[in-house]
């Protein structure tokens, strides 16, 4: 039993250090935190979220309140709902050992549940140097912050009625993800919800993410991160730019409080938990996008919130001491595979998969984690390893980001059990799409699961997560519409942004009322969607992609807290034929599980109707062409459970391309004995697609595929 202490009118005990954070129980809560380096720790207590004093100041004891290199203490009468801090001191000597200690500075704790109050950084307080003093990051600043706003807050994440909630768990080969900000789905007026830009916002439009047929929403980063950390004008509007899409973490444990209905920490996790809730009972997982390898602490100059002051040196990649590798281009790197540090993310992980209900991640510039403490490539002895083979994570879906802003490009190469965004999929498909010459060979890799990425390392096509659009980038209309980025309201004269972007305007940039480039804007936006929808891999894709959704041609919106990331909902019915026509291949690729086969294509025959699983042709079948000039393309997939893996038997499926600007003629293959090509998608075609049971015969020996669409059909009798 421990013994009893009294300081400042509390009674305390010294704790326990098995779990770090702020862990209350019935009779009062235990704080422990890590700090191997430094010399003392103050816990400070706040009555109030706003006031400037702290409640009670609590120096912890190392003998008593001490075990290795974790500080603790546990209070009673200490619940829900308390705001508190930390106070560390230790040596500030950056340039000799990285040490950035400043007992001055309140900091937020690193395994904090819950965070509340703005942050302040264009006040000196925030910095644990003197910003503009002539030795810059090396001096020490002596203004204390204790007041700031920002501080951790105590929450029981137990206390909450989950009711019958499970993991979906639906699989991974069945998943449709939409890739979705929570803000900008419902922040526009035009969204009629009640609590627009929020978690319950989502639930609001969760009869819509039903309608539209997809299995789970990705959510941009929701740990929380300050949205206005960003300290520049739009040039053009003079309105304060933000830091909209929230890559930068402050606290790996703590929901983002922008998201909640009251901007309050506490609030934030509450309504996360209904939303995990509403989604699960609506068959919707929810992954979350997680950023663990650099925070928002940034370089040597930016502020000192919570890992600088707690063990600067452990918690980043350093060199040379004083400065940080920037492996991750936003300043610094999280040294992800130091076993405090693999600790804390892991713990983090569990946390948002056990207590908050989750059903898995994507991992922004994944790659990072990969690498160890000298930035060499370590991927089976890493966090990444230990990730997909621990008890709890292994069970949930993990997406890797394959790649990091130094130039480590490691798709495919993730440990087993790790799915990736591909990279080489949305590039391929662009290029083929829009008529590059060169591309028919690379395509039809993309279209049956990237094997010559995955399946050396023993994984599933279903492992590729295929996409055309996402949040970094042109949506899928500015795609079809902008030859260049359009990145002139960033306030970085245009610089910021990819160049790379495989777009084409169709000879107009930007908007336009001509009716024949709208058309073949529309088509080509078909193409692209139904590849999507029939390609092998797990597809993903943008929310407001459905409805042609543009960003006038900015390719980085993530400063932008307005109409170019707020998704106008009246486009529905503005693009009312190209939205069902979404709805249309994504119900297409649910009924067809030749689709969504778990293994490569053999490109043998094993179920004996002289068809193998995959068959290659161009416009005459079994004559593929894969010269560079050509842009027609066709290939027959057989649905027989024999060639599938699946219980029953589909449909044949024929699809066909044509990239050229001229219409060409295919000659089809022939169906099977008693049953008939039926036509289910020719993009050309208005409105493109016919529905099940109502597909148009194709009597005829060929097809006439019109310039730059692509046809499907499936053979039935």
């Amino acid at each position: 039993m421990q013994k009893i202490k009294e300081i400042n009118g509390l009674k305390t005990e010294s704790g326990s250090p098995y779990l770090l954070g702020a862990n209350p129980d019935h009779s009062g809560c235990n704080f422990a935190i890590f700090s191997k380096n430094a010399s003392e720790v103050t816990l400070l207590l706040f009555d109030k979220k706003n006031i400037k004093k702290p409640s009670h100041t609590i120096k912890f004891d190392k003998k008593i309140n001490k075990t290795g290199d974790i500080w603790h203490i546990y209070i009673y009468g200490i619940n829900t709902g308390q705001y508190y801090g930390y106070s560390v001191d230790g040596p500030y000597t950056p340039e000799k050992d990285g040490h950035r200690f400043n007992k001055n500075k309140l900091l937020i704790d690193p395994y904090g549940k819950a965070i509340t109050g703005g942050y302040k950084w264009n006040e000196s307080n925030a910095y644990g140097y003197i910003p503009g003093s002539k030795y810059k990051d090396l001096s020490f600043s002596n203004e204390e912050n204790i007041s700031s706003p920002v501080k951790s807050v105590v929450i029981n994440y137990t206390d909450y009625d989950w009711e019958d909630d499970k993991p979906l768990n639906i699989p991974l080969r069945d998943s449709i993800i939409y890739e979705m900000h929570v803000r900008g789905f419902t922040k526009h007026e035009s969204s009629r919800v009640k609590h627009p830009g929020t978690f319950l916002g989502i639930i609001e439009k969760i009869p819509y993410l039903i309608e539209l047929g997809i299995t789970a929403i990705e959510l941009l980063p929701v740990h929380e991160f300050n949205e206005h950390e960003n300290i520049r004008i739009n040039p053009i509007t003079k309105e304060k730019l933000v830091n909209f899409w929230g890559y930068s973490t402050l606290s790996f444990f703590a929901a983002e409080s922008w998201y909640s209905t009251t901007s309050n920490g506490m609030d934030a996790v509450y309504e996360f938990k209904d939303m995990i809730k509403a989604c699960h009972k609506a068959g919707i997982e929810v992954i979350l996008d997680v950023v663990y390898n650099h925070t928002g602490e940034g370089n040597e100059y930016g502020p000192t919130l919570n890992f600088k002051g707690f063990d600067n040196s452990i918690y980043y990649m350093l060199k040379d001491g004083r400065f940080y590798e920037n492996y991750s281009g936003c300043g610094n790197t999280l040294n992800c595979n130091h076993p405090v540090v693999k600790s804390l993310i892991l713990d983090s992980l569990r946390y948002w998969v056990v207590d908050m209900h989750v059903d898995g991640f994507r991992f922004d510039l994944a790659a990072i984690l990969g690498r160890d403490t000298s930035g060499k490539w370590i991927s089976d002895y890493s966090i990444l390893a230990e990730i997909s083979n621990d008890p709890i994570l292994s069970n949930t879906k993990l997406i890797a980001e394959g790649w990091d802003a130094a130039g480590l490009y490691k798709v495919g190469d993730f440990p087993y059990g790790w799915a990736e965004w591909n990279g080489k999929y949305r590039d391929d498909v662009r290029s083929f799409i829009k008529s590059d010459p060169g591309m028919i060979y690379d395509f039809s890799k993309r279209i049956i699961g990237s094997p010559d990425m995955f399946s050396y390392r023993d994984k599933k096509p279903f492992h590729s997560i295929n996409f055309i659009n996402c949040h970094d980038g042109f949506t899928l209309n500015d795609l079809v519409s902008y030859n260049q980025k359009h990145n002139e309201n960033n306030g970085e004269n245009n610089r910021d942004g990819n160049d790379h972007n495989l777009s084409w305007n169709c000879g107009t940039e930007g908007e336009t009322d001509n009716p024949d480039i709208m058309k073949l804007r529309e088509r080509l936006m078909k193409n692209y969607f139904s590849t999507l929808m029939i390609s092998l891999g797990t597809p993903m894709f943008l929310y407001g992609d459905e409805m042609k959704f543009s960003k006038k041609g900015n390719n980085n919106s993530y400063c932008h807290d307005n109409l170019l990331n707020w998704i106008d909902w009246n486009l529905i019915e503005k693009n009312r034929s190209f939205f069902e026509f979404c709805k249309f291949m994504i119900n297409f690729r649910k009924n067809h599980h030749a689709l969504r086969r778990s293994i490569y294509f053999s490109f043998k025959d094993f179920s004996g109707n002289t068809v193998a699983d995959i068959n290659w042709y161009g416009i005459i079948p079994d004559e593929p062409k894969w010269e560079y000039h050509g842009h027609c393309f066709s290939f027959l997939i057989d649905g027989s459970k024999k060639e599938t893996g699946y219980d029953t038997d589909d449909d044949n499926i024929y699809i066909a391309y044509n990239s050229y600007w001229k219409s060409v003629v295919f000659k089809l293959p022939k169906p099977l004995k008693d049953k008939n090509w039926r036509l289910a998608i020719d993009t050309f075609n208005e409105p493109s697609f016919y529905e099940n049971g109502k597909e148009p015969i194709i009597n005829t020996e060929s097809y006439e595929v019109r310039p730059r669409s692509m046809i499907i059909l499936i053979d039935k009798k």
